[in-house]
């Protein structure tokens, strides 16, 4: 397969849509959140941790105090693409984030 090919596959493919964490195995925190580009939102989270940028001060801390080896990126649960014209994920995503949050408990990260 060609290079243009290659990109516009990708370009047209559906990203995976769900719920992530980025989890302080140190310290037994987690920072949880949804998205509907998972793979996106994880390099997000790396990237603003890397360059010390994070909008989570704590969460930004830890990982210098304790650095990048203390710290899991990860996908906890995905939701299945509706094929139904005008789906908008956004409750459904919701109501994923609040399961998960509810399963993990509160000793987490908050973003203010």
């Amino acid at each position: 397969m060609d290079r243009k090919a290659s990109i516009r596959q990708y370009k047209e493919s559906r990203r995976p849509m769900g719920v992530w964490r980025v989890h302080n195995t140190v310290a037994d925190r987690s920072l949880l959140g949804s998205s509907v580009d998972l793979p996106s939102m994880l390099n997000r989270q790396q990237s603003q941790l890397r360059f010390g940028g994070h909008p989570c001060r704590q969460l930004q801390e830890d990982w210098n105090r304790l650095g990048p080896a203390a710290f899991v990126f990860e996908v906890l649960d995905t939701l299945k693409p509706v094929d139904e014209s005008g789906y908008d994920p956004a409750e459904d995503l919701r109501v994923l984030l609040d399961l998960w949050k509810e399963r993990l408990g509160t000793s987490g990260y908050r973003v203010p």
